[in-house]
């Protein structure tokens, strides 16, 4: 029969850390990878009204954001107080929305056109005259969806 013995004075071999490079730049590019930065820069100050019925929007890719509100403190000596819209980085007028989703549109695939919403978000103090004549033009231009975002309301309890 064999001989069991206990020795006391065995130790662990060490980890080996060489992989442990590889694995810190794959993390490193896998978030740079997946990562979404911010593509539009607001120039229109916007503080969204609150809601107690919030959802989701599930997929971004198919939204089209309007931005309404009072231009930005850097911006208002130019382009003064009054409420103003803004397509992506940039000022616009009631009439250019129509373009604005075209051109929206044709980056869609065909199959998923229908699926399009656009979402605005109106500053709380924002006049409804604006966002009147700019769902006028949502209507010119066909597109029947809209959103309004908001956020939640702070639960109280």
């Amino acid at each position: 029969m064999a001989k069991f013995r206990k020795d006391g004075n065995k130790k662990l071999p060490a980890i080996s850390t060489a992989s442990l490079p590889d694995i810190i730049f794959m993390l490193l590019f896998f978030f740079m990878v997946t990562t979404v930065m911010r593509e539009v820069t607001l120039v229109v100050v916007v503080h969204a009204p609150e809601a107690s019925e919030v959802q989701k929007l599930e997929d971004k890719s198919l939204v089209s954001f309007i931005y309404i509100g009072k231009p930005t403190p850097q911006l208002a000596a130019k382009w003064g107080e009054a409420d103003r819209i803004q397509l992506n980085d940039a000022f616009a007028e009631v009439n250019q929305i129509r373009d604005f989703i075209n051109i929206k549109l044709t980056k869609i695939p065909e199959y998923k056109r229908k699926k399009h919403i656009v979402s605005m978000k109106v500053d709380k103090d924002s006049k409804m005259g604006i966002v009147t004549d700019v769902k006028q033009e949502l209507r010119k231009a066909n597109a029947l969806k809209i959103n309004y975002s908001t956020r939640k309301v702070a639960d109280t309890k």
